[in-house]
């Protein structure tokens, strides 16, 4: 069965390579519209089978893995930061307090998909002014769902608890991608 990992993400990447499949990547242009009553812990799963869904048909002896990954916050979700200030705001909203991050996984095949979701809780330290301005200045996180990447600066300093997967708040929950591919004979 030949992978093939629709995703720009290089965390995406390295993460399925780490899980030690061999895998091609390939690009899938859609635009990641939702509709705007659909509950906050079912925009990831359905934003990743959209993604699934827009890309070609699928062969026989293809498997095609995409991902969306979805922070919230008080029932409301944190996108990527569109500007500095917008990332300032975001990171302020988080300071001293836990919010949710949804992975939605999808794996296609000639047949059918299979989609499922994980979710996180992660939890910060109070976030001053100063520390933030450090963040963004130095790591530019404006590619990231919640203006943060849990394995960068911030995540290392501030994150005081997890409950739930490491790897799905990085955007690629690996123990759903192994179990699914043990199930699927790969």
């Amino acid at each position: 069965m030949k992978i093939l990992l629709g995703s720009n993400s290089p965390r995406r990447k390295e993460l399925l390579q780490n899980l030690g499949f061999a895998f091609e990547l390939v690009s899938i242009n859609c635009d990641e519209i939702y509709p705007e009553n659909l509950e906050v812990e079912k925009i990831a799963s359905f934003l990743s089978e959209l993604k699934a869904n827009a890309f070609r048909k699928i062969e026989n002896y293809e498997i095609l893995v995409t991902a969306d990954t979805v922070v919230t916050f008080e029932n409301k979700v944190l996108g990527k930061p569109k500007n500095r200030e917008e990332a300032v705001e975001m990171l302020q909203h988080l300071s001293g307090k836990t919010h949710q991050v949804y992975t939605g996984i999808s794996f296609k095949t000639s047949e059918n998909i299979i989609t499922k979701t994980d979710v996180a809780e992660v939890e910060f330290d109070e976030i001053s002014n100063e520390e933030i301005d450090f963040y963004i200045k130095n790591y530019q996180p404006f590619d990231k769902a919640g203006s943060y990447g849990i394995q960068e600066w911030l995540g290392m300093a501030k994150i005081s608890r997890i409950n739930g997967s490491f790897y799905t708040i990085m955007g690629l929950p690996t123990h759903l991608v192994y179990k699914t591919f043990k199930e699927l004979n790969l």
